[in-house]
């Protein structure tokens, strides 16, 4: 999280403990719902990345900042645009003509997460990490910038992880993709001095929605003979 170690920590077991639950209620329930059931998991495992981004940096320890930033930036640049169109396109109706079109945006987010993170592991002096504002900020670690306007990147981004959620055949999911608007307002309106990491903040404490989907079952009065 952005303000500090300690409250990065605390959003990862919050995270982490709702995401066990409703994945162990996925596995009985019905396998669809299991990776939406993963993203609060794995935004649990993205905070606590950043937990030990604050204690390197506070410590003084850079090599424990790289290694917080790389998981930290595993699911910013790669996990998230390929995971929650894949997410989509498992939870869809196999009789959905949109089925196709979520594996297709899987697929884009698979090149393009590669694009955004593989680079970083090249050389450390790719993952910049500062403090602003009582933040911190990754800003200055995207290497797309050296083929596309950061607006385009940021574009492209937004519109993977939003869209599929957003023209799911589910009126939940589509709230959900209401959620992440939601979210991306917020950042870029009031937080664009480190919307990177409060992105990812905002977005993980957004993954709760599905919990609450996946708890209620909510898919299944939608399609029930896929949920009986």
């Amino acid at each position: 999280m952005c303000m500090s170690a300690e409250v990065s920590f605390a959003a990862s077991v919050v995270l982490g403990v709702g995401g066990i639950a409703i994945a162990r209620i996925a596995w009985q329930r019905n396998l669809r719902y299991l990776p939406l059931a993963m993203m609060p998991v794995f935004a649990a495992i993205q905070q606590f990345s950043e937990g030990y981004v604050w204690l390197g940096m506070t410590g003084d320890n850079p090599l424990e900042v790289i290694w917080g930033a790389m998981g930290f930036m595993f699911f910013t640049w790669f996990m998230w645009p390929v995971w929650i169109p894949f997410s989509v396109y498992v939870l869809e109706p196999d009789t959905s003509r949109r089925k196709p079109w979520f594996l297709a945006m899987a697929l884009t987010g698979l090149l393009f997460g590669l694009l955004l993170y593989v680079p970083h592991g090249f050389t450390t002096g790719m993952v910049v990490v500062e403090i602003n504002n009582q933040s911190l900020a990754y800003e200055n670690s995207m290497w797309l910038d050296f083929m596309m306007p950061r607006l385009l990147t940021n574009t492209i981004y937004v519109a993977l992880i939003i869209i599929p959620p957003a023209l799911s055949h589910y009126r939940h999911m589509r709230h959900f993709g209401l959620t992440l608007v939601a979210v991306v307002v917020v950042d870029f309106a009031l937080l664009q001095y480190a919307y990177i990491s409060f992105f990812c903040l905002l977005a993980g404490l957004a993954t709760l929605h599905l919990v609450y989907i996946i708890w209620i079952n909510g898919c299944a009065r939608e399609c029930p003979e896929l949920f009986e």
